[in-house]
């Protein structure tokens, strides 16, 4: 069901540890209304290593383990200044996997992009609301009360557009990773029909600094969208939330040091789907903050 809205700015958030769903996958009752994404790398990397990387659903930044599946995948890519991959190759075909190792060749910023294939579900009009309220889509409810359908059940189709970015140091030197030369992978269009373009590359910066984010939806600017920025610290969970401007735009100041997600959710009427009245888009950037 779909997390009750939430004020406060930190939240305490107990750490627990959860079994993996790799049996579930994508099941649309397991992950629906709860934040999907890679879990940023941590660990230093040089070019000529592997980066492991797993997909996480979850609340607060706080999930489980999902596989990766041929079967729900659009698009897996691999981007860097040497150009884009696909990694699809490396998805087995009937069964899943619960982490993928990608290899880094080359120094400088490397980008994977992981787009779903589409998962059903109904939510009955008050938990549908809910939703609705939590990531700052209230103009579908009052699009449905203006149709006189708002007390009928939220059928909805959804869609997954995750990213994650990664600094990788030249040579065999992991010293040198945060000494990397930066490029401009992270600002790259990878033709995610809902995408966050960060302005500058989230690991030149320094806690403290100011990231500025831009949301497109189908290429083009969106105004009004609610983005969450999400860090863990100390058992504590802080969510910063920003509204994007007529240009897409929106900033978030990003206190700390350690793993960040950003989040944004968009919706539409669907259109000419049997039983499915709303298209939902989901959105996640996630990266690792280098301390001063």
């Amino acid at each position: 069901m779909p997390y009750s809205f939430y004020k406060p700015i930190q939240k305490l958030i107990t750490p627990y540890a959860r079994l993996a769903l790799a049996a579930l996958l994508m099941s649309g009752l397991s992950v629906h209304a709860h934040e999907f994404w890679f879990t940023p790398v941590t660990a230093p990397l040089a070019a000529g290593d592997s980066a492991s990387l797993t997909l996480h659903v979850g609340e607060f930044f706080e999930g489980d383990v999902l596989g990766f599946s041929a079967q729900q995948t659009v698009a897996l890519r691999q981007y860097s200044a040497s150009g884009a991959t696909d990694l699809r190759a490396l998805l087995p075909r009937n069964s899943a996997v619960p982490a993928l190792l990608v290899p880094v060749l080359t120094p400088g910023t490397h980008m994977v992009v992981f787009n779903s294939q589409p998962n059903f579900i109904s939510l009955p009009a008050g938990s549908f609301h809910a939703y609705l309220h939590d990531e700052g889509l209230d103009f579908i409810k009052a699009q449905r009360e203006a149709a006189g359908s708002a007390e009928k059940p939220g059928r909805e189709r959804y869609r997954r557009f995750v990213k994650t970015l990664m600094r990788v140091a030249p040579g065999t030197d992991t010293a040198q990773s945060a000494a990397a030369k930066p490029d401009t992978t992270h600002a790259t269009r990878t033709g995610q029909r809902l995408e966050i373009l960060p302005s500058i590359d989230p690991m030149a910066m320094v806690p403290g600094e100011a990231l500025g984010v831009r949301v497109e939806f189908d290429g083009k600017p969106l105004e009004g969208a609610l983005l969450k920025a999400w860090h863990k610290r100390g058992g504590q969970m802080l969510i910063i939330r920003a509204k994007t401007a007529a240009d897409g735009s929106a900033s978030f100041d990003l206190p700390y040091a350690g793993p960040w997600m950003i989040s944004v959710v968009h919706m539409i009427p669907a259109v000419s789907v049997k039983d499915v009245d709303w298209d939902s888009l989901w959105a996640n950037l996630s990266f690792n903050l280098a301390p001063k």
